[in-house]
């Protein structure tokens, strides 16, 4: 069984590296405006299966994985920062707060598919103003939703983290997506690579 990852983002596919089965990555090319209306869980969701979907399309005989985050302060969604400055007033403005990552995932064989959202919650500390400029110039997190790397230096930006899967801030849930794969014939257990 061929499986494919829809993306491009190297984060999601060093999370799916780590379950060692053999898998192509291709970009899915698919518009990200969110709609009027829709919430954050919603966009991450629709987004998700939109990825696999695209891709779907085009190999009928894999089975696709899709996967979109969104970052959440007070239900308003907080995207990538994009440069220094934008970085520096999104930790400004997460200092001391939680934010909910929604970290939805979807796998599809063309004629179904699985969906689901894994929230996680990150309780950002007080935050002072040198310790972000020196955090952002270490990291330089400008592609990251929150602008925070979890998996790296961003996680002493943090005060506590709370989720189902602990993947899941990373923008692959590899506990939920392992359960979807093998509800499709894949266990990744026996499909993993030995070397």
């Amino acid at each position: 069984m061929r499986l494919i990852l829809a993306s491009s983002s190297l984060y999601r596919q060093t999370m799916l590296a780590r379950l060692r089965v053999p898998y192509t990555a291709i970009s899915p090319n698919i518009d990200e405006t969110p709609l009027p209306g829709e919430t954050p869980s919603e966009l991450a969701l629709r987004l998700s299966i939109a990825k696999a979907q695209a891709v779907a399309g085009q190999y009928p005989d894999a089975l696709i994985i899709g996967s979109d985050q969104v970052a959440t302060i007070d239900g308003t969604p907080i995207g990538k920062a994009g440069s220094f400055e934008r970085a520096q007033a999104q930790l400004r403005q997460l200092s001391g707060q939680t934010v909910e990552f929604h970290s939805a995932l979807c796998v599809s064989n063309g004629s179904r598919h699985e969906s689901a959202d894994v929230v996680t919650y990150c309780q950002f500390r007080k935050l002072g103003h040198d310790e972000i400029d020196a955090y952002l110039r270490l990291e330089q997190p400008y592609d990251t939703a929150g602008s925070a790397k979890a998996e790296t230096l961003g996680i002493a930006l943090m005060e506590s983290m709370r989720s189902d899967d602990p993947t899941a801030i990373i923008g692959l849930p590899l506990i939920t997506l392992s359960r979807m794969l093998r509800s499709f014939g894949l266990n990744p257990l026996t499909f993993a690579e030995t070397s």
